[in-house]
């Protein structure tokens, strides 16, 4: 596992989780490419079907994962 996936993981158990899960859903790590620094994750829970998933994955997950992992450039739901 890389550097930047292990804190992919930090980032979404210590910060994107608790704010899905105070909502009802969640979130898992599917992947990560590094060569174009696209993340994909799976949203659970009252996310997997809600129609603003993809405004959650933009608005939220990304900038908040972004903050600390410039590397990630994009996130895409599996």
């Amino acid at each position: 596992m890389s550097a930047v996936v292990e804190r992919i993981l930090q980032v979404i158990e210590s910060d994107v989780r608790p704010a899905l899960e105070s909502h009802g859903g969640g979130i898992e790590f599917k992947s990560f490419r590094e060569e174009d620094g696209v993340l994909t994750v799976i949203l659970t829970g009252m996310c997997s079907g809600c129609p603003g998933a993809r405004a959650t994955i933009q608005n939220m997950v990304l900038s908040v994962i972004n903050r600390s992992i410039p590397e990630v450039k994009e996130v895409e739901q599996a």
